[in-house]
């Protein structure tokens, strides 16, 4: 079993195939643990497509290289072979086109009576948000 942390979906537990630093998957668990389908236009997310790079071993059969599609949208790979983890985050060109935008990201925290507010719940009203950490 391998644990997938792609973007931010929510972890998924995968009977996947790491081999050095690629890692396979059924083409069945490709949508639940990234998002992407393998089509007859390449791997796609809604109108997004990407081609399947000739002779890149990216699709051997009914299984998919993740790593190698993460690497063909110039994703970071970093993988944890102990512990059987993967990580794949975001392109630096998505990174950058929302760092431009000026528009956090969303998230949810529960205040001191332990009542959730979202983020998205206050825009248009300037907040005040303050953070720690003790490392």
């Amino acid at each position: 079993m391998v644990t997938l942390l792609y973007g931010v979906r929510p972890p998924a537990q995968l009977a996947a195939t790491p081999s050095g630093d690629e890692l396979w998957l059924d083409r069945r668990d490709l949508p639940v643990a990234t998002g992407w389908e393998l089509t007859a236009q390449g791997f796609c997310q809604g109108d997004v497509c990407v081609p399947i790079a000739p002779g890149g071993r990216m699709v051997e059969g009914d299984r998919v290289n993740v790593a190698a599609l993460a690497r063909a949208m110039q994703q970071p790979v970093v993988h944890d072979a102990t512990h059987g983890v993967w990580s794949i985050g975001e392109s630096s060109n998505a990174r950058r086109m929302a760092l431009q935008s000026l528009v956090a990201p969303d998230f949810e925290l529960p205040d001191v009576e332990g009542r959730p507010h979202r983020l998205s719940d206050y825009r248009g009203r300037k907040i005040f948000l303050v953070s720690w950490a003790s490392w």
